[in-house]
């Protein structure tokens, strides 16, 4: 899915510049993960990918579903997007848009992946030593895959910080290929 969110990220920085611009951050995270969800929507995503449904209609019925939730400038994004056939990238484009809106806010998402489930003090240590790292606010996602052997793996925007077993297993076979 690497492409779909290098197609969403301008759409999305567009968006963003536009909404800080008018002061109006929290009204287009609204828009957007209301478009998101029609987009993500099973039946929703059939109809846009069908290739017998005309831009018009799928204009129409997307403008429809979501009502009078939308401004002038969020019904003029969906038909941008329907003309450019991008619609069904509209999950990526609020992805990228909460991601640029975090960073403004001073706040960065982790996702925090260990062997075992941590307590909730181990969380609360790894997020403080991040919040010192990164000089941010952190909030942390926990996931548990028991591949990684052991110690844990933190992944904060581009940044991988990997002391797992498995990570240090890996670096070491390559060493030795070398």
């Amino acid at each position: 899915m690497a492409e779909a969110i290098t197609i969403a990220r301008p759409y999305a920085v567009a968006v963003y510049r536009l909404a800080k611009e008018k002061n109006a951050l929290a009204d287009w995270s609204h828009m957007l993960n209301l478009l998101a969800t029609i987009a993500a929507d099973e039946q929703m995503r059939a109809f846009i990918d069908n290739p017998k449904v005309v831009a018009a209609d799928l204009e129409r019925v997307f403008l429809s579903v979501s009502g009078d939730k939308l401004n002038e400038t969020g019904n003029n994004l969906v038909k941008l997007l329907v003309e450019y056939g991008r619609l069904s990238i509209l999950p990526e484009i609020a992805a990228a848009f909460e991601d640029l809106k975090a960073q403004e806010e001073g706040v960065l998402e982790a996702e925090i992946t260990a062997a075992t489930q941590p307590s909730d003090a181990e969380v609360a240590a790894v997020v403080k030593r991040l919040e010192t790292k990164f000089g941010k606010k952190v909030e942390a996602s926990v996931k548990v895959d028991p591949e990684i052997i052991g110690g844990i793996k933190i992944v904060v925007g581009d940044t991988v910080i990997d002391a797992s077993v498995r990570g240090q297993l890996q670096e070491m076979a390559y060493t030795l290929k070398g």
